[in-house]
C-alpha cells in the first residue's frame, strides 16, 4: 500500500510508522496506535520523497470461543479506498536503521510481512541510484513463507538478482511445500542451515550486519545452528551475539 504524504513524514530505511484506525474501540476511545515497518526506501516508491509504502496483511481468525475476529488496524487499512485519508504517526525506530557502509555484509532473515523493512534496503541498494551511496557488498536474504503463494515480492527481487548478480543472494522457505534433505519441513532455520558454515565465517566479520524481522520462533532457531558452529572456534555464541548487538551487527524486530 502506497500512501502519500507530501514529503511531510521523512523516514530512514529500517523505520516503522503509526496507524491509527477510524472509529473507536469497545470502550468508545479512539483506537491505539498500530506500527508497521516501512516498506519503501527514504525516497519512496515512486522517487520524490512523497510517499511512504507499508505491507498488510488482512488480519481474520476464528478465536477458542468459534467468533470470527477481525485485525483492527489491517482491516482498516485493506479497506480503504484510493483517497482515501489516513492518520499516521512517526516515523519511529532506530533498531533496525540500514548500515551507512556501501561495502557491508547485510543478511535480512524475514517471514510474511517482515520482508517489509527489507524490500526498502534492497530498493536502495539496487533500484535506485545516489551519489553519495553505491552499494558494493552482499545482500543476503533468507525469507520464510508457509506456502509459495505468500511469497511477497518475488518479482521484484528476480530483477535484482539480474542487476546485482554477484551482490545479492535470496533463498526461500516454504514449510508446507518444501523439505530438507532429512524429510524436515523448510523453516527459515532449516534453509539457513544448508550454508551455516559460510554463515558463520561471514558472522565473524566486523562489517556484517544481521537484520531479523517476523515471528519471534525463528531466533531460536538460528541459536541452535550457531552454537555447534562457534563452539568449534572455542567462542560461546551467545556471549558473541551479545559482542555483536553492542556493535549494532544483531538487529532484531519480532514479534
Amino acid at each position: 500500500m502506497v500512501f502519500s504524504t507530501e514529503g511531510k513524514i521523512p523516514y530512514r530505511e529500517g523505520q516503522s510508522i503509526g496507524v491509527i484506525a477510524d472509529g473507536v474501540d469497545k470502550n468508545g476511545k479512539p483506537h491505539k496506535v498500530r506500527l508497521y515497518s516501512i516498506a519503501s526506501s527514504a525516497i519512496g516508491d515512486f522517487g520524490d520523497s512523497k510517499t511512504v509504502s507499508l505491507c498488510v496483511k488482512r488480519l481474520i481468525y476464528t478465536n477458542d470461543a468459534g467468533e470470527i475476529v477481525k485485525g483492527v488496524c489491517s482491516n482498516f487499512l485493506c479497506d480503504l479506498q484510493p483517497g482515501d485519508n489516513v492518520q499516521i504517526t512517526g516515523p519511529v525506530g532506530k533498531e533496525m536503521l540500514m548500515p551507512k557502509d556501501p561495502n557491508a555484509t547485510i543478511i535480512m532473515l524475514a517471514t510474511g510481512t517482515g520482508i517489509a523493512p527489507f524490500r526498502s534496503f534492497l530498493w536502495k541498494m539496487f533500484f535506485e541510484k545516489h551519489d553519495d551511496y553505491k552499494f558494493n557488498g552482499l545482500g543476503w536474504l533468507f525469507l520464510g513463507v508457509p506456502t509459495s503463494s505468500s511469497l511477497l515480492y518475488k518479482e521484484e527481487f528476480g530483477k535484482m538478482k539480474e542487476r546485482a548478480p554477484e551482490n545479492f543472494r535470496v533463498d526461500y522457505a516454504v514449510s508446507r511445500e518444501q523439505t530438507n534433505a532429512a524429510g524436515e519441513r523448510m523453516y527459515i532455520q532449516t534453509r539457513m542451515a544448508e550454508y551455516k558454515e559460510e554463515l558463520w565465517e561471514l558472522l565473524k566479520k566486523d562489517n556484517t550486519y544481521v537484520y531479523m524481522c517476523g515471528l519471534k520462533g525463528m531466533e531460536k532457531g538460528i541459536d541452535d545452528i550457531m552454537v555447534s558452529l562457534a563452539e568449534k572456534d572455542g567462542i560461546d555464541w551467545f556471549d558473541y551475539k551479545k559482542q555483536l548487538k553492542r556493535g549494532d551487527q544483531w538487529n532484531v524486530e519480532v514479534y
